[in-house]
């Protein structure tokens, strides 16, 4: 999975989804309109990874950036 680069810390609501967007935008993804779970989503997979954000109950990916928003229990 992805480092966690800028996002250190966890972001909810607002600040999330603007980096998302930003992240998105970086990747020449357009997310105009959508969720955010949706637009993450769609960042995984466009980076390589697998579609799983707030979709695992538990999480092995460490260096992942969005795992501090997740909700999967990491072990």
């Amino acid at each position: 999975m992805a480092k966690k680069g800028k996002m250190e810390k966890l972001l909810k609501g607002s600040p999330l989804a603007a980096y998302a967007r930003k992240k998105a935008a970086g990747l020449g993804l357009d997310g105009k309109g959508m969720k955010l779970a949706d637009l993450v989503w769609m960042i995984q997979e466009e980076e390589g990874h697998e579609s799983c954000f707030k979709k695992q109950k538990a999480c092995s990916h460490t260096g992942c950036c969005w795992q501090l928003s997740c909700g999967a229990k990491m072990g």
